[in-house]
């Protein structure tokens, strides 16, 4: 059977515009729709505008550190609408990038809805019907708003690199990823910032010693977290306000969690089941190791598929789909030993297991310590940052690496290359410092402070 591409994506995010280019780059034919900015949640409403964000609130304690180092600065002000528009010029640029990379590529750029109606056919939302050999879902995920009254008048991470002006005060309710650097965000740029989450502490899943850093270092900074705290309804008054367990008061605008990869729809023309695409409970396409779906022409790589969340995640996923499609090396996705950073103040920087994971798997060993860096220190200012390695007592093998410092994520990218090759502890301590700095740490911890 003739088709009309050999690939066709649905989805223009960082996953789906690198399947598209290498797939292109083996001479496919391929073809790639989407329906609203190119480059995705991570370009256009995610890292990059969120990083830029982080960047600029990073100033507000420029001042006050500089004048303990001797410099004569005053302190000064936040001018959102100059940040806002040089922001959306940036995402404007680099839009802009992705689409002039697709196009020197020869992908066929639809900028429209596409959505699957057969094995091997997608329609466009102008009703144009393309057939593809192979067919890529990548279209991402989406913001959730929570399921309580009047859920509609809160924000949603999205619509906080669209405010014409920032606001004075705000409820970000959540614990998570997201929720945790929006909140060191908008406290960093002036913003009066009260955070909820229902759970007993922030972001879940992260090592217990390390989250609690973080907790305290928000804390310290002036956001008013309240843990085992939610709000159980939405109102509209003079200023929207969030009723919280527990009677506080919620504040002039809420943010709301962004759900967690709940899947934009995929629109199957058939009844349930017809093409054999299952979709999970959270609205996630599932798939097989080589992101497969269970009708053999049709793929599927990124949030979509709820794996693992990440924008580099997402391009890895492509990549090994056009490397078993299009190059003949059949290559299974690599989840094992992701770094991660949460771009907190400060940052936390996290690879392999955390302490609590790792006893469940074996007898351990914690080589940990917190200190105040020198650049703080010097300041006088209470920051401590933290430096842990877990330790399999029997291989020796570090198994997971946290830290939580400024610029960790800068810190965990490298240290996760040795993790991921199996350095042992020893591989470490033969390692000579760089000195003096804050990672230093991580070559220089002798004696384990806890067994397990």
């Amino acid at each position: 059977m003739a088709f009309d591409v050999d690939l066709f994506v649905i989805g223009g995010g960082s996953g789906g515009v690198r399947a598209a280019r290498m797939a292109a780059a083996t001479g496919a034919k391929v073809a790639l729709a989407e329906e609203s900015r190119m480059g995705g949640t991570c370009v256009i409403r995610g890292c990059v505008p969120k990083k830029l964000m982080v960047f600029a609130s990073s100033f507000r304690e420029m001042p006050g550190e500089a004048r303990a180092y001797g410099w004569d600065i005053p302190d000064g002000s936040f001018d959102w609408g100059a940040f806002r528009g040089k922001l959306h010029a940036e995402l404007d640029r680099l839009e802009g990038v992705y689409r002039r990379l697709l196009e020197g590529s020869g992908v066929v750029v639809h900028s429209q809805r596409a959505r699957l109606v057969a094995a091997h056919e997608v329609e466009l939302a102008d009703g144009q019907r393309i057939s593809a050999r192979h067919i890529l879902i990548a279209t991402g995920g989406r913001p959730e708003r929570p399921d309580l009254p009047n859920a509609h008048l809160g924000l949603v991470s999205d619509d906080i690199f669209l405010l014409e002006r920032l606001p004075t005060s705000i409820l970000i309710v959540g614990g998570g990823f997201i929720a945790c650097e929006m909140a060191c965000i908008l406290n960093g740029l002036g913003v009066q910032v009260t955070q909820f989450y229902r759970g007993a502490q922030i972001l879940r899943g992260f090592d217990d010693e390390a989250r609690g850093l973080v907790a305290e270092a928000m804390r310290a900074q002036g956001i008013d977290l309240h843990l085992g705290t939610n709000i159980v309804a939405m109102a509209e008054a003079e200023a929207m306000a969030g009723a919280a367990r527990g009677g506080e008061a919620g504040h002039a605008a809420a943010l709301l969690p962004k759900g967690g990869a709940k899947g934009a729809p995929v629109w199957v023309k058939a009844t349930n089941g017809y093409l054999g695409v299952e979709i999970g409970r959270r609205g996630e396409i599932k798939v097989d190791a080589y992101s497969q779906t269970g009708v053999p022409s049709v793929f599927a790589i990124g949030d979509v598929t709820d794996r693992v969340n990440l924008t580099p995640v997402a391009i890895r996923e492509g990549m090994a789909f056009t490397r078993t499609v299009f190059e003949g090396q059949p290559t299974p996705v690599d989840h094992d030993l992701i770094p991660m950073a949460v771009f907190t103040q400060p940052e936390l920087g996290t690879v392999g297991l955390t302490e609590e994971a790792a006893r469940e798997r074996g007898p351990i060993e914690v080589y940990a310590t917190s200190f105040k860096p020198m650049r703080s220190s010097f300041a006088g200012e209470p920051a401590r940052v933290l430096m842990k390695l877990i330790v399999c007592a029997e291989t020796r093998r570090v198994l997971g690496c946290h830290i939580v410092a400024p610029e960790a994520g800068e810190m965990i990218q490298l240290a996760a290359i040795a993790v991921k090759m199996g350095a042992t502890k020893e591989d470490f301590d033969r390692t000579v410092a760089v000195h003096p700095t804050m990672a230093e740490e991580l070559v220089t911890m002798r004696a384990p402070v806890r067994r397990a």
